[in-house]
């Protein structure tokens, strides 16, 4: 096999070429809007586009509309070295970041949507796209056709960001909302996204919280010009989330949505940063509880700017293709000028911060029994860990709702009946919230602890 060189800078009016590695939904998108918007797009770059190949896994696939079959290729690393440009939308790890790192060596420009690469091995490829003196970007990797990523890293660029809070997964958002308007269980409402295309098959990733977390390394990485993993990210998915939950959210007017949260945190030695992804309770009044169906929404605090909300479709074809051909003309605008745009900011270099170390509420369903003295010591409890009560309020519900399996004294217990607590606590360390709420569960008095959910945007 010969050694391929490397790409020459097209020169002025020349056509740029563009590798695109994936056909798949959003590949297929970006290559028919590349083609119907052909003149657009050169006017634009100050040259044409012109789409070199196309790399798919087998070349007896089915026929893709707005795709010219002779494009197709299985040889995706031959591809990368003729272009100018490389667009990457398979996904996952490898191929795609040997076949990224191999454009990059060879001097081209890369447009990806690939999050969870960019979470895990970001900092290498940006490090190489800097030696090369090329670009890397990813305007699609997060929120789909939203334009967050670069007003982040290059709008804010010259303000403090002190927090972004947001809905970046759709799947969750559709399947909370749906559970929210109808009553449904998730396990229907979950179905209900999978037959409209919203979820996948295997729906692990977004149930999980695994691509929300991945979007939230990128956030807080250009948020606070610190380098993020995905494994720096507390993740929590939405599986434990009940109809009850929701409907106990919906008694006290408010939502349960999945958020991912990235916040500039003072500490001791200074400022650190959390960044965390987990379900929780938005006020009704909030502007991300508005968000409807399979949307995003980000909502970013700035010291100067204030508060900014970016919302719109989070996935689908057309919309992340839109990102995509975003960054496509970008970087290639810097190939005909000979230049290229701003790389990877991580001097700030902050500490990322535990769980426990974050600042957070809960809202904390409790079955007690109803007897004297209760209160008092669930209050003592909380007191012993330094966690002071926003709210307290008391529901009669009876002894049908005791477990005699989980009660020493099953006699006494319907004698006494059972009541139910909603404590709402004030900010308090999650480390401090969470070892109340185990203090809580060892009570003889705590029948049971029906649910803790933390508060976010009140």
């Amino acid at each position: 096999m010969t050694t391929a060189q490397p790409v020459p800078a097209p020169g002025e009016g020349a056509p740029l070429r563009v590798a695109l590695l994936g056909c798949g939904v959003v590949g297929s998108a970006v290559a028919r809007l590349m083609s119907e918007r052909q003149a657009d797009l050169r006017a634009r770059v100050g040259a044409p586009l012109e789409l070199v190949g196309v790399a798919v896994r087998h070349l007896d696939r089915p026929p893709v509309p707005g795709v010219d079959p002779g494009l197709l290729t299985t040889d995706a690393e031959e591809l990368v070295t003729r272009a100018d440009v490389v667009v990457e939308l398979m996904g996952g790890i490898e191929p795609a970041k040997g076949l990224i790192q191999r454009a990059l060596k060879h001097g081209a420009s890369v447009v990806t949507a690939n999050k969870a690469l960019l979470a895990d091995h970001g900092p290498e490829l940006y490090e190489e796209a800097s030696a090369q003196g090329v670009d890397l970007y990813y305007e699609a990797a997060v929120a789909g056709a939203i334009p967050l990523l670069r007003p982040l890293g290059e709008s804010l660029a010259g303000d403090h960001v002190d927090r972004v809070l947001g809905i970046v997964n759709g799947t969750t958002n559709y399947v909370l909302d749906q559970m929210d308007r109808t009553g449904a269980d998730l396990e229907v409402a979950l179905r209900q996204a999978q037959e409209l295309g919203y979820a996948e098959a295997d729906p692990t990733a977004d149930v999980e919280g695994f691509d929300a977390a991945a979007k939230a390394a990128l956030l807080a990485s250009l948020a606070f010009h610190t380098r993020v993993s995905a494994s720096d990210v507390h993740r929590e998915g939405i599986m434990a989330v009940t109809a009850e939950d929701v409907a106990g959210a919906a008694a006290i007017d408010h939502v349960i949505k999945l958020l991912a949260i990235c916040e500039r945190l003072p500490t001791e030695g200074g400022d650190g940063i959390g960044v965390r992804v987990h379900p929780a309770l938005v006020p009704r009044t909030h502007p991300l509880a508005s968000v409807h169906g399979a949307f995003n929404a980000v909502f970013v605090e700035a010291r100067a700017a204030g508060q900014l909300m970016f919302y719109g479709p989070g996935a689908g074809g057309d919309p992340t293709a839109s990102a995509v051909l975003g960054d496509l003309v970008a970087v290639a605008r810097h190939k005909v000028a000979g230049h290229r745009g701003p790389g990877e900011s991580a001097y700030a270099n902050l500490p990322v911060l535990p769980m426990g170390q974050v600042r957070t509420r809960y809202h904390i369903n409790l079955d007690v029994a109803d007897r004297p003295g209760v209160l008092a010591t669930i209050a003592a409890a909380f007191a012993e860990h330094g966690v002071s009560l926003e709210g307290v309020r008391q529901e009669l519900v009876g002894p049908e709702f005791i477990d005699p399996e989980q009660d020493e004294t099953p006699q006494r217990a319907e004698a006494e009946g059972s009541a139910r607590l909603v404590l709402v606590t004030h900010s308090a360390p999650d480390g401090a919230l969470a070892a109340t709420v185990e203090a809580l569960s060892s009570l003889d008095t705590v029948r049971n602890v029906r649910a803790v959910l933390r508060v976010e945007g009140a």
